[in-house]
């Protein structure tokens, strides 16, 4: 049973005021009010954690850009000369107006299958560092 079914229940069910149901949990009585008060208007929904992914992104391409970067990719590769996300990225700019990074570019071709993700360099984090010791000033 999960957390939220358990809390739920207590107030709701066993009448237990929130304060003492938080202090019981281990859970901020601001998190079982939350918890109530969806209960209450959603019903069995509240017991299942909502998505926390945006509802809006603001600085997604439009589609119709998308749509003109595959294009581009398909008109260059039947003719032949590079159609990698630099080429495609200068095609947009002189050509068509927006301009879209080599990047984002090379990200929106992988997400429609036209370029496979080659493995980049190991992460800089990833690598040991041997750090020498500085003396002590005493």
């Amino acid at each position: 049973m999960s957390k939220r079914r358990l809390v739920i229940t207590a107030v709701v069910v066993e009448d237990r005021t929130q304060g003492e149901v938080a202090r019981a949990y281990g859970v901020s009585q601001g998190w079982v009010s939350h918890l109530v008060a969806r209960y209450r208007a959603e019903g069995q929904a509240a017991f299942e954690p909502r998505s926390r992914r945006p509802k809006t992104s603001p600085t997604a391409l439009a589609p119709d850009t998308v749509d003109l970067i595959v294009r581009i990719r398909k008109e260059l590769t039947e003719q032949g000369p590079d159609a990698g996300p630099e080429t495609i990225a200068w095609h947009l700019q002189h050509h068509h107006h927006p301009r879209v990074p080599r990047a984002t570019t090379g990200r929106h071709l992988t997400a429609h299958g036209l370029a496979v993700p080659a493995p980049g360099k190991r992460p800089r984090s990833s690598c040991i560092r041997f750090q020498t010791e500085l003396p002590n000033k005493t």
